[in-house]
This record gives structure tokens, sequence and C-alpha cells, in this order.
């Protein structure tokens, strides 16, 4: 409740005879010619003004706010509402049933912990594809995830009954970002608040934070929201602001129209390739101009979903017709659009193209530019022209065929020579941009296990099957993910191409795991009433559950032959799915390559069943005439898919799915329900284990003190994403994770995945670093989760966990040293949490993404920054030294210095080196988190304070 109204801005509006206090606009100075977005913010400041931690000045500063200056000035952010999914929300939920007791510890009363603002959890992020290709993969995904997850999903129906304004989406539903906007986003917010004595009921725009950077997915509907790590939710959840700076904020004018060719998948690729080359990190990116109104909302959400691929912030588009056209497809009460529409309109949050704007940055799309495009092996943002896929596809093969080529003294076109016909197009040309040096380029990677690089290789089913494997070979295609799943074009678009591909006769190749797994029931309905679902099946395109499947690594296994096949001969086969992330080590354990692709590609992909294929000349097979049919011959034509989807789809669709949506089905309503103001905690279960976070904690914080005698655990180079850093996806029984459940009596088939033990904390500290791919600097030729041990002589090689523990058991604090962009990808807050609990307490980087630097500072773990334009390599820092941080202590004073000096003494005792490093602790609030030693420990000092 605001105790403070500086500007006058309270005031009534009144919408068909329901009157809402509200908080204008128009009562501040300078306010309309503020880009939409900050607009939002500065709605949130007048509302929840109260003289202390948000003041007058705040407001004027952001009213006032230049364009063209660089952020300096902090604001708090009070967000209306705190989402969820269930990999990132159960921690949350165990730190908060931590928090209850630590509260009754410290004397308070645990029934204060309490989301203060409405939280919602999808529980989306469980079911894996073990079964596929069949009609009853669905019924048998369930059954295991139940299985799997069912101590899980017994704690969180716990959560929704013990605290208030917390509510759980059971299993599946549907993609928690498709829920979000199809049904938990408001776009308008009211809430009933007591002002002056008496009930009122408030309206205010929604805004959010979730513990899924794709949380910005809500943006395409005009709400303001972006992912933060689990640690900055729970403090949301508990009433604390989110401290940020007043953002730079980057226009973009979109023109033209989608060509036929075209899909949406491409405009988001070719969008997320444009801003990661025009640098967005940490911005707002706002859509604009006459183009706007021409972007379907589902294309506006598939947009604002890619937001953390590309680096910002969040990517919002305003309010306007097509918002409230979805806002009624999708079955929201009449009076709820009523009041979206005069609310926008009366606070000038309307869209309207004619209105000059000023932004900090523009860009520009022309979307008949756009062409079909595909991105990886491993990054999003590297966009490939379908036309130019193949040869791009033999360029990129250099990084992943490299060991055993190596060792018999191969060059890379040697042994594409042998792998591909020599008549295909040459590997390599000077204007290829992923290679350097091509001709003659010898290979020297360090690829592991590796004893041969020839291929293809015979491969023998069980059934009957048989075929040659090769490098290249797609081994999975699934539509997958909330980017597509929730975009009816490119979805009704995948089916018809499956339609035209099976009148030609054509089939997906045997060696390809096929998948669909829509973001929500809505799918499902609209396949069916278009009568296509039958050629989806007829590909083995299935659907196997409701939920984010392969994008986030819960492909399920490969056919055991495969695998094994894969495994010998050291293929590098890939997977193409209609997602967001395909990151290294992500997707399957067995796959090295990875590419985005819309959801009808993912179906082309799989009648190819090769990365080394030429959709323009190669055709996918013959139809029934002995004719060669090529992918022209069966692309959808957008006219048709238009038409089928609005004969398919309507509001009474959305109405039905969503009236029981809290309600789950007879395995969530018959699950024993815990009771009580705490947890009882098992201590036999090794998915829910109290944390240590608070073990010991005192009324007051300790002084802070400087780093002394610390050793390096890794050396890390560029692009290291929360992927390598936070455990995610299937382990394995010789791992630090594995072992410890086997010592737990957890039987090998039972280990699930990372992400569904993220409520043990004994799991996840073994397995944070520990990234199939990741390669540690400290060691030559190894990639995995190891290091060198420097507390043993000689510094022999060691499990990342392992030598940790070696490290706490003697004392020794630990640093890590990085390269740019460290941190970047999911907002993973076991990044940040596994990475203190394993003793680290200092990061050195040349640059960091947003989330993660904030969540280091949330578990007391200083993030510093090398001088600019220095790194490791230039400063001559090898990793083999003692480091030392000293300045630190400053901020015991209250003072927030810029740099901090770091020494390293080599370990032969030659010459220091000393710098100054930068103190990436930005806020005065995140200084008063690190002096707490984390986040929660700020919060829970001050709810046992009152």
């Amino acid at each position: 409740m605001s105790t403070v109204d500086t500007f006058g801005a309270k005031s009534t509006l009144d919408v068909a005879g329901n009157k809402y206090e509200i908080f204008r606009l128009d009562a501040v100075e300078g306010s309309a010619r503020l880009p939409y977005s900050l607009k939002i913010l500065l709605e949130n400041l007048l509302r929840t003004e109260d003289g202390a931690n948000i003041t007058a000045d705040h407001i004027r500063a952001l009213a006032q706010w230049e364009a063209d200056s660089e952020p300096s000035t902090e604001i708090q952010f009070t967000p209306a509402r705190v989402l969820m999914q269930d990999f990132t929300g159960v921690p949350c939920v165990v730190d908060l049933a931590t928090m209850r007791e630590a509260v009754r510890e410290l004397g308070g009363d645990p029934t204060l912990v309490n989301p203060l603002a409405p939280a919602e959890l999808v529980i989306d992020h469980s079911v894996q594809i073990d079964f596929f290709g069949n009609s009853g993969a669905l019924e048998r995904n369930i059954e295991i995830e139940y299985q799997r997850n069912g101590e899980r999903y017994q704690f969180l129906r716990w959560g929704q009954t013990a605290f208030d304004d917390f509510k759980v989406v059971p299993p599946g539903m549907g993609i928690v970002h498709q829920v979000n906007i199809e049904h938990l986003a408001r776009t308008v917010m009211t809430r009933e608040v007591e002002a002056d004595g008496a009930r009122v009921l408030r309206a205010y725009p929604d805004t959010c934070v979730g513990t899924d950077s794709h949380t910005t997915m809500v943006n395409g509907l005009g709400v303001l929201g972006w992912g933060v790590g689990g640690i900055e939710a729970e403090a949301a959840m508990l009433g604390q602001p989110v401290s940020m700076l007043i953002p730079r904020v980057v226009g973009f004018r979109l023109t033209g129209g989608i060509p036929a060719g075209a899909t949406a998948t491409d405009v988001v690729l070719t969008i997320t390739e444009m801003l990661r080359k025009h640098g967005v990190v940490g911005k707002f990116v706002e859509f604009y101009g006459e183009g706007v109104a021409e972007v379907p909302l589902a294309n506006r959400a598939t947009i604002g979903n890619m937001s953390p691929e590309f680096g910002s912030t969040a990517a919002i588009f305003p309010i306007d017709e097509v918002t409230l056209e979805y806002l009624r497809l999708t079955g929201r009460p009449e009076e709820s659009v009523a009041l979206v529409e005069q609310y926008a309109k009366e606070q000038g949050l309307w869209h309207d193209p004619s209105e000059e704007v000023t932004y900090s940055e523009y860009l520009e799309l022309d979307l008949s530019t756009v062409v079909p495009s595909i991105a990886g092996p491993k990054r999003p943002q590297d966009r490939v022209d379908l036309t130019s896929a193949k040869r791009q596809f033999r360029a990129d093969l250099e990084d992943y065929v490299h060991k055993s080529l190596e060792e018999e003294g191969a060059t890379v076109n040697e042994a594409l020579e042998e792998s591909f016909p020599a008549s295909d197009p040459p590997a390599y040309s000077e204007t290829d941009t992923h290679t350097k040096d091509a001709e003659h380029h010898t290979i020297t990677g360090t690829e592991p296990d590796s004893d041969r690089a020839s291929s293809p290789v015979d491969v023998v089913m069980a059934d009957g099957r048989s075929f040659e494997l090769d490098h290249g070979a797609v081994t999975i295609a699934s539509i997958t993910s909330c980017t597509n799943t929730s975009n009816p074009s490119v979805m009704m678009a995948a089916a018809v191409l499956a339609r035209n591909a099976v009148e030609k006769g054509l089939a997906s190749k045997p060696w390809v795991k096929t998948s669909v797994a829509p973001g929500s029931k809505i799918v499902t309905d609209y396949y069916e009433k278009s009568g296509l679902v039958p050629y989806l099946e007829k590909l083995g395109f299935y659907i196997v559950g409701y939920g984010c499947t392969t994008c986030i690594g819960n492909s399920g296994p490969l056919e055991e032959e495969i695998s094994q096949a894969i495994h010998d001969a050291d293929l590098a086969v890939a997977a193409v799915l209609s997602g967001n992330r395909n990151f290294e080590g992500r997707i399957n354990p067995d796959i090295k390559m990875n590419y985005l692709a819309s959801p009808p590609l993912v179906v082309a992909y799989a009648l190819a069943g090769s990365m080394d294929f030429d959709f323009e000349n190669d055709p996918l097979g013959q139809d029934e005439r002995d004719n060669d049919v090529f992918l022209r011959d069966i692309w959808p034509n957008p006219t048709e898919v238009q038409q089928i989807i609005d004969a398919s789809i309507d509001k009474e669709m959305f109405r039905a799915s969503y009236e029981t949506i809290f309600d789950g089905d007879e395995r969530w309503r018959s699950l024993p329900t815990p009771e009580g103001a705490t947890f009882e905690w098992d201590p036999e279960s090794t998915y829910v284990r109290k944390p240590p976070y608070f073990d010991g904690m005192q009324t007051e914080p300790a002084p802070v003190e400087d780093i002394t005698g610390a050793r390096v655990l890794l050396k890390l180079g560029d692009s290291v994403t929360t992927d390598h850093i936070s455990p995610a996806g299937s382990f394995k029984s010789d791992t630090p994770a594995g072992r410890y459940l086997l010592e737990h009596g957890v039987d090998r088939k039972d280990f699930n995945s990372y992400g569904s033990r993220r409520g043990n904390h004994e799991v996840m500290i073994r397995g944070t670093f520990a990234n199939i791919r990741i390669r540690n600097q400290l060691l030559e030729g190894v990639e995995g989760g190891f290091t060198r041990d420097f507390s043993q002589p000689d510094g022999p090689q060691e499990t990342v966990y392992d030598a940790a523990m070696n490290y706490q058991a003697e004392g020794t604090p630990l640093v890590i040293l990085a390269g740019k962009e460290y941190g970047s990808g999911s907002s993973r807050d076991w990044a940040a949490k596994g990475t203190a609990l394993l003793g680290v307490k200092a990061v050195l980087a040349e640059s960091y993404e947003r989330i993660h630097r904030s969540n280091l500072i949330g578990m007391g773990v200083l993030p510093l920054q090398f001088p600019t334009g220095e790194n490791a390599e230039s400063l001559g820092l090898t990793g083999t030294e003692t480091f030392a941080v000293s300045g630190v202590t400053a901020l015991n004073d209250g003072a927030s210095p810029r740099t901090v000096t770091v020494t390293a003494t080599p370990a032969d005792g030659g010459e220091e080196i000393s710098f100054d490093a930068v103190l990436r602790i930005d806020t005065p609030g995140e200084a008063a988190y690190y002096r707490n030693g984390g986040i929660l420990q700020y919060v829970l000092r001050q709810i046992a304070s009152r």
C-alpha cells in the first residue's frame, strides 16, 4: 500500500460502473514521452512510493529519463506477481520451508514467511520422453513422471496448502509460459487493498518476474516481466523489490510482412541474430511503428520469448487491438478486456504509431526479407540460411570429429571426403564465417573416448530395422518448447507439411526419435478439430507430453542400439528441435550438434534424416510414380494454414481447458498431502532435503572479509553458460551425483534428472560444473566436470566436486577465472547456489550476463571483472596461482567501492601479479545483500525483526 503520494497521482477510473483506484501517469511531468516499458515502471514507482525505499526523487529520475545516458540511477521495481516452473520452483519452496524454520529459531513467527505477491507455479519441466512414436506414449510418459516425481509433487501440494497466495498448476497441463499468456496473465491486475481506512479495488499494470528466463514471453501481451534467479523470485514473493538501474531502451521498428516461405520462427532467429550482434544485454527492447499492428499476438509472444537468447532484459510489445482480440480468444471475461482497453488508453499505454517516442537506440527489420533459417549447432544466435545449412554443417563438423583424426594426422577435408561423397559441394569456402584456415587445418580437438572417425556405421535394431548412421544423422526431431508450441501458425504448418508428405508417400527415417510436446492442451484440441493428427502420427510425431521436454534436456534416451553405435564410432549426430536453447550437452548426452528450427522444418529434417542435406537440390524421396519429391513440393501454403487455423480454434477451447487448470487429474488429486505450517523433512529423501543456507545464522551479520589464500577451481573461456555451470539433464553412475545416489540406495534406472532433484542440494552441488562439454583450461585435452586439485601435491586431475571438498576440508577459499559473457543462458539459480556451496568466494570474469551476476551476489559470491581490455591471458594468469582480494571490507562501512585489488602469487614463487578489478556490486541494495551473506539471509533478518 502506498503511504506517500507526492505527485497527487491517486485517482479513480470508472469502467462500466466499476470503480478502480489508479495512479495516473500524467500527474508526473515528462511521462508522456517515455517508452511504453518505462511508463510501466513509472506507474510502479508511483503506486509503491513510501518516502524511504521509493522516493519522489526516484520518480522524477525516471520521468526525466535521458535516452542517450548510460544507466546510473537505481530504482526499486515491485512485480505484481511471481511465476515459477517446477525445476526452479521446487528449490524456491524448499527455501521458503527452510526459512520458516529459521525464523522460528531466531524467535520469530514462521507463518510470517508467506508470499506477499501472488505466486503461481506450473509443473511442466519434469516429463521426459521415455516413450515415443506410438499412441500410448503420452500415457506411459505421464505414469513414469509420477513414479519419478511423486515425492516432489507431494512437497508442492504441501506448499500449496501451507502458503497463502500460492497456486500450483499440476503436471500435464502445459508449459508455464504458454499457460501464462493463455490464462494466468492479467495484462491489467486488480487487487483489493486498504487505503485511507477503507477497502478499495486497485487497478494497475500486470508485471511479473519468473524463475525461468523465458518469462519474457508474456511481453508479447504487453506485460512487463523477465526472468530472475530463484533467489530473487523468493525475495520478490516475500515483498522485496527488485533493485535495477533505469535501463536503456532499444526501439525496434517492424515493417513489411512475412513472406510465404518463411515462418514466425525464422523471424525470431533473424531478430535474435540482429540483437545479439547489436548488443542489448541489460537493455529493454521495445517494438513500435506501423508494422506492430500487423504482427499477430502469437508471433509477438514468440519474439518476446527469445529475449534471453539475444540478451535483453525484456522485449515488449505495447497494448493494442491485437492484444484485446487475443484476450477475448483465450476466454478472458469481457469486463477484464474492457478494463485493459480503458486503463491502457487512460494511462497513455495504448499503442499509437503516430506518437513520437524517443529511444536510446534504434533498429529496424523489414519482415519481407526474412528467409527460412535454422540456428546451430550450439548457440541460438548462430543463424544459418536454410539454403546454406548443408555447407555450414560441414564447416562446423570440424569441431566435432577432431580427436581421432588428430591421432591419424588427417585434415578436416580428408575426413569429410571419407564420410561424404566426393560429388558433394566443398566443405569450406573463403566466405565461411565459422571457419579459419580450413584448407590445411589439422584438427586439434580433445574429444574423449574416441578411437575412430570412419563412418557410416551399420546398425541393426532388435525389431529388425537396419540402416547406416553417419556424422550429422538427425537422431532427434522434436516439436517442443514454449517458443513455438504456443504459435498456431507454425504448429499448423507442421501438420499441413506432414499431410503433404504422407500424401506424397514420404516417411521419417527409422533412426529419428520423433515427438510433439505441445505447450497446452489447446494445441491438441485444434489439431484434432483440423483432422491433421493422423498425418503427424504417420510420420511418428505422436504427442508425448504437455511440458518442456527436449528443449531442456528431457529428450529421454535414444534407442539402445543407436546410442551404442554413436558411442562406439564417436559419431557427431544431431538434434533438430523447435526450441530456444541448443547449448552444448543440453539436449541429449549422445548428441553433439543441436539445431533450432521451425516446427515444419523439424518435420522436414525427420524426413531427410541428416543435416548433410540440401533441401533445394536433394529430394526427400519419391512419390508413387517414382518422381523426386522436394521440400518445395510439400511446403505448406500460408493461406491454407490460416484458413485451417480460423476453422479450428475458438474461445470455448480455452474456457473448457482452463476452467479446471488447478484441479489436475486423478493421479494428482490422490497424492497424499502433508500438513502443517512447517515441513517434516524426510532424512532418507533423495529429492527434497533441508539446505544449509541458514545453519548457524545469527540475528546480526558478521562483517565481510577480504579473501586470502584462494585457489582457482576452474579457469574458463568465453560464453560459459549457466547450462555449463548448473546441473541439468541426465547423469551417469560414475559421476559424483551418481555415486551419491547409488550410496543412498537409488538404482541407476531411478536416477531421474538433475532438474528433478533440484530440491536436494547434495545432488546439485555434485553436478555443478559437471556438464560433459565444459572445458576447464587448467587441464589439457579434457572435457567435462574435472579440474586440478592443488590441495594435493602436483595438483592431480580430480572431479570438480571432490576437489572442492578437499579444499573445504583444509579451509581454502576458491575463485573462478572466466572470459566474456559469463553466465549467459537460462536463469538457473543453482548455477549460483552450487557455486557458493562448493566454496567459491569470488568469480573474476571479463563480463557477465545480468541474471547470473545478480544471483552470485544473492548467494554471497563476489562478482569481479577484469580491467577493461584485460583478461587472464593478457595478465599472465595461468590459474595455478594463489589469489588474494583486498578492499572488500570497505563494504562494512556502507561504501560501495568500484574496484578492489587482486593479487596473484605464482606457485613457483615468481613475481606477484597485481591489478584492480571492477567490483560488480552495482547498487546499494546488492551491497546490503552481500553484507548479509546473501539475499535470503537479508530477507530472513527483516522478517525475524518484525
